[in-house]
């Protein structure tokens, strides 16, 4: 199983950042997918998550309204797309495919390697 992350980068505050990440080696639409974040110093934390289907979805507080979480089965991909970006946005973003939807990381079965998010001010 592989989750290749992708899309990080620098961009000013009131940016906008696509990350992507595409699965790879297992039944992409019988998984539920997240994302996470791990900021400097900090804890890794729920970001958003989407349903096997697409049909729901939820997000963290500090993102609702700013970010979009998306899927899409047929390239076994699933993307974060992130506008209005903030500078405590800046953390390592991680993807990671679940059986059960959930917004904690530890009944997530798969993780990719992360993909850094920098937004200056």
């Amino acid at each position: 199983v592989q989750l290749q992350a992708s899309g990080g980068g620098l961009v000013q505050a009131g940016g906008s950042l696509r990350l992507s990440c595409a699965a790879s080696g297992l039944p992409f639409n019988s998984y539920n997918m997240g994302w996470f974040r791990q900021g400097p110093g900090k804890e890794r934390e729920f970001v958003a998550t989407i349903s096997r289907r697409g049909d729901r979805t939820y997000y963290t507080d500090s993102v609702k309204g700013r970010f979009t979480i998306s899927r899409d089965n047929a390239k076994n991909t699933v993307y974060l797309q992130m506008n209005s970006l903030k500078p405590e946005d800046t953390a390592v973003y991680y993807c990671g495919a679940a059986y059960s939807l959930s917004l904690t990381a530890g009944p997530y079965n798969y993780w990719g390697q992360g993909t850094q998010v920098t937004v200056s001010s």
